[in-house]
Formats: structure tokens, sequence, C-alpha cells
């Protein structure tokens, strides 16, 4: 999993991709753009709920912190720290 603690700015935007029904979850920083691959299907919010932890965990932040501003049901989802 990627470290991505230099971006747990407080109020910063962190524009992600997600990747659901991946065969291995992770986050990687590809040409840079945060990628996030999760295990979960994009059902009932459970693919935007695990990639939410997985940036937080990558973040090194709680996952209370970040916010879901845009993306609910698209795969381009956009998070605020707080």
């Amino acid at each position: 999993m990627t470290d991505l603690s230099h971006l747990a700015l407080p109020g910063v935007t962190i524009a992600i991709r997600v990747t659901p029904n991946a065969r291995r979850p992770g986050v990687e920083l590809v040409e840079g753009q945060i990628r996030v691959a999760v295990t979960e299907t994009p059902e009932a919010g459970k693919a935007t709920e695990a990639a939410r932890a997985a940036l937080a965990k990558a973040l090194g932040v709680a996952k209370t912190r970040l916010t879901l501003i845009r993306g609910a049901t698209a795969r381009d989802k956009l998070f605020r720290l707080d």
C-alpha cells in the first residue's frame, strides 16, 4: 500500500479513482492520480466505504475525517479531509 501521509493536510480535497471487484485491494499513485482497488462490489455504497477506509489508512487518518463530496455512485470520487 502506498503511503500518502504527505497529503494529509486539513481541508485538502483528494480525487481518487475506485476499481471495485478487484482481485487485490490496494492504493497506488499512478501518474499523479490516486487509484484505490477494493474487493467489494459497487452495491449499496459498499465499494465507496471500502475506498474511504483504504484511503484513510494510506493517509494515516481516521476514516471519519474523510467526507465524500462528489461521486457516490461513480468511479471517480472526491473526498475532503476535515
